[in-house]
C-alpha cells in the first residue's frame, strides 16, 4: 500500500509558508467563513462597491488573506482608486499572489488569488499609480487587517503568529 503524496513545503522570499492547506485544514478554514466571505473567497464572487469594511481603513498594518491568514498587502501600498474597493499598488511579496486570466462576464481581466490557499481576492489592472502602475482591486471580505506589532493570524496552526513590523519607516 502506498502513502499518498504530500506537498513539499514551499516558502516565499519573505519567509512565509506557502504550503497549501491539507484537506482537513481547508475544511476547518472554510467552516469559519460567513456566507458572504464564502461567496467571494470560494466561489469568485464580488462584494458590492463602496460597502466593504476595509475601504476606508487608514491604520498602519498588514492586510492578510481572510481564509488562511497569509500577508498579502501593507497599508503603505494602499491608495484611493475611487472604484469602491480597497486598492493597492503592490503585494507584500509577489510570491503571495497568483495571477490568473479571467474571461468571465465577457471581459478579459487578471484575477488575483492567495498563493497559499487559492482563495479569490479580486483583480489586478494596469491603471494604478507609480511605481508599479498596477491596481490590485481587492474585496474587503477577502482580507483581514492586522495592525503592525500585533500577531498575524495563525489560521493553519503552523506557528506563523509572528508580528509583522513595518519595512523602512512604515
Amino acid at each position: 500500500m502506498s502513502t499518498p503524496a504530500v506537498s513539499p513545503p514551499r516558502t516565499s522570499p519573505s519567509g512565509f509558508d506557502l504550503t497549501a492547506p491539507t484537506p482537513e485544514e481547508r475544511k476547518r478554514l472554510e467552516a469559519s467563513l460567513t456566507r458572504e466571505e464564502a461567496e467571494v473567497l470560494l466561489h469568485h464572487g464580488t462584494e458590492a462597491p463602496f460597502c466593504g469594511g476595509l475601504l476606508d481603513q487608514k491604520d498602519a498594518g498588514v492586510y492578510g488573506c481572510r481564509l488562511c491568514g497569509l500577508p498579502l498587502f501593507e497599508h503603505k501600498t494602499k491608495f484611493e482608486s475611487g472604484t469602491g474597493w480597497p486598492s493597492f499598488w503592490a503585494p507584500v511579496d509577489e510570491a503571495h499572489i497568483i495571477a490568473i486570466k479571467d474571461v468571465s462576464y465577457g471581459m478579459v481581466r487578471i484575477e488575483t488569488t492567495c498563493a497559499r490557499c487559492g482563495s479569490h481576492q479580486g483583480h489586478v489592472f494596469p491603471d494604478g499609480p507609480p511605481p508599479t502602475r498596477l491596481r490590485y482591486c481587492i474585496n474587503s471580505v477577502s482580507l483581514e487587517f492586522t495592525p503592525y506589532g500585533a500577531p498575524l493570524p495563525d489560521r493553519l496552526g503552523r506557528g506563523e503568529a509572528l508580528a509583522m513590523a513595518p519595512a523602512g519607516n512604515g
